[in-house]
């Protein structure tokens, strides 16, 4: 990253961060979160339907691929989408370690145009842990795993109660998401973003 900001800087005193030993199994598909999420709800019909899968450590895979309705510039991402995509891979992280997190700080550097049917392959890491800050870095990339950074990221997400969703969210929502028999999906529904 280039000129990143003193305040994604982990603290001395930050941690390694440690995979809950009830998180999904590397190379698991961690479906997702929230049925009308924009990054990975597949009820959202301009969604970016973001599929991530759980890596080695405290690590996430994820694809997806920018269709027409994602575009900026004619023919290109717009960045604002690229950046949802970057969040939501990051925020992804927080079910490994079993934290409900919202974003706090995410800067992204924009290195290359990614155009309208482009796979975007994106690999995410938390780096450290500092009390309820959660510390990451994620990178995208075109043409493969291995292919050119087209962006990437460096994020600051902080730890909340379910709280922070019921007492700012709309009430019909939080309530479908609340009476949900399902534990796990109950749980995940809280997991990411403001």
């Amino acid at each position: 990253m280039s000129g990143t900001s003193p305040a994604l800087q982990p603290p001395a005193d930050a941690v390694r961060p440690v995979r809950h030993p009830d998180a999904p199994a590397p190379g698991e598909l961690l479906g997702a979160h929230y049925g009308q999420c924009f990054g990975c709800g597949g009820e959202q019909p301009h969604g970016l339907h973001l599929e991530a899968r759980a890596g080695e450590g405290v690590s996430v895979t994820a694809e997806f691929t920018v269709r027409p309705a994602h575009q900026g510039a004619p023919g290109l991402a717009h960045g604002g989408v690229l950046a949802s995509a970057l969040d939501e891979t990051l925020g992804s992280l927080n079910w490994l370690l079993r934290t409900i997190a919202v974003t706090g700080r995410l800067e992204t550097d924009f290195v290359r145009p990614v155009p309208v049917g482009t796979v975007l392959y994106l690999e995410a890491e938390v780096t450290a842990v500092a009390g309820r800050k959660i510390f990451s870095t994620a990178t995208g990339r075109i043409g493969g795993p291995e292919g050119p950074v087209a962006v990437r990221a460096e994020a600051m997400f902080v730890e909340v109660k379910v709280d922070h969703f019921i007492d700012n969210g709309r009430p019909e929502e939080i309530r479908a998401a609340m009476n949900d028999p399902d534990q796990v999906r109950r749980a995940r529904a809280f997991e990411v973003n403001p």
